[in-house]
């Protein structure tokens, strides 16, 4: 098991339904965009940390924790600050997160089983 993606996964639903609500009751498209990518992806880093993922496994969920933090953290930059986190950080998270979904098939398709167990 691998805690630290555990409580991430965790870390990521709550924010992703905390922001839905807020997005819900005060409006705006950004946090709620934002609210589903955190919700969409929690599920992937609480499996993966339950399982114990490593080497390219791991590299795959460290792209998409990366691309996740930078497009939603962009997004709600955006959403409460008015301005955005840094030029083109939404972009770069979501190439970012699209890398990681690919790694992820690549892994399925031609990585070892290499689970921490």
């Amino acid at each position: 098991m691998n805690r630290a993606l555990t409580v991430f996964g965790g870390l990521c639903g709550a924010a992703g339904v905390s922001l839905s609500a807020a997005a819900a009751h005060m409006g705006g498209g950004n946090a709620a965009t934002a609210a589903t990518m955190l919700l969409m992806h929690a599920p992937l880093f609480v499996a993966t940390g339950l399982y114990g993922v490593k080497r390219l496994g791991l590299w795959s969920v460290g792209l998409l924790a990366i691309g996740l933090l930078l497009f939603s953290g962009d997004l709600l930059w955006r959403a409460y600050l008015g301005d955005r986190l840094f030029a083109m950080a939404a972009p770069a998270g979501g190439i970012a997160m699209i890398a990681g979904w690919l790694a992820i098939a690549a892994w399925a398709c031609f990585g070892r089983e290499d689970t921490a167990d």
